[in-house]
């Protein structure tokens, strides 16, 4: 059968469509957060990712060339400004919450950030994006609810799978970019962009020091 069909012709109810995306988006970072041991998180975390990548690979009508379109829906100046605005509430949060680590790696390791730099775009924000929109509008479009709610929606789970970390800081901060990456990708029509604000807020929260929070050897669970 051929991938460029609706969902009705490819045999999947909306009923199975909500059981999967539950069980995807919400029983597995539950599940990853209440009962893994921290060091089996990233394994867990690459395994998810996997599965996530070939349900968006045999979703109905979508092709990896889309992935490019409207790459360059984006300035300069948009990008400088947020640049600009989340180092400024990065270093407000960290020096409030967390001074001794503020700006460490920059400071102490900057051979090690640099390599965080470098590996984050490609190892952690690319494939969450890949999960986080692509394969969320894409394929559960049918069972979204309508305008801004679909947003919430996303922004919520994409919070709801940073779980293990237990960290309102986290929790607080995933949520907001869940928001603003969805824009990139849903109002800008650009996945590249939204990967690119990804990258930038992640290389900015790890060289403002708050990857404290983003350890798994930090994690404390509250229970």
């Amino acid at each position: 059968m051929s991938k460029q069909t609706d969902w009705a012709d490819s045999g999947v109810p909306y009923l199975r469509l909500r059981l999967e995306f539950g069980l995807f988006f919400i029983a597995a970072p539950v599940l990853i957060a209440v009962f893994f041991p921290p060091d089996w998180m990233f394994p867990s975390l690459f395994t998810f990712t996997a599965i996530g990548i070939v349900l968006l690979h045999f979703t109905p009508d979508f092709a990896w060339a889309e992935l490019r379109y409207n790459w360059r829906n984006w300035s300069w100046r948009e990008v400088a400004l947020f640049t600009l605005a989340m180092t400024i509430i990065c270093a407000v949060v960290v020096m409030a919450m967390r001074p001794e680590a503020a700006f460490f790696l920059l400071r102490n390791r900057p051979e090690f950030l640099l390599v965080i730099w470098i590996g984050y775009p490609l190892l952690s924000a690319l494939p969450q994006e890949l999960l986080f929109r692509s394969l969320f509008f894409r394929r559960y479009h049918e069972i979204l609810p309508n305008g801004r709610a679909a947003y919430m929606l996303n922004a919520a789970l994409f919070s709801l799978a940073h779980l293990m970390y237990w960290s309102w800081v986290v929790a607080v901060m995933t949520f907001a970019g869940g928001l603003l990456f969805t824009w990139a990708y849903r109002k800008r029509g650009s996945f590249f962009y939204a990967v690119l604000l990804h990258a930038i807020a992640g290389n900015i929260i790890f060289a403002a020091g708050l990857g404290i929070y983003f350890y798994s050897g930090n994690v404390q669970r509250p229970f």
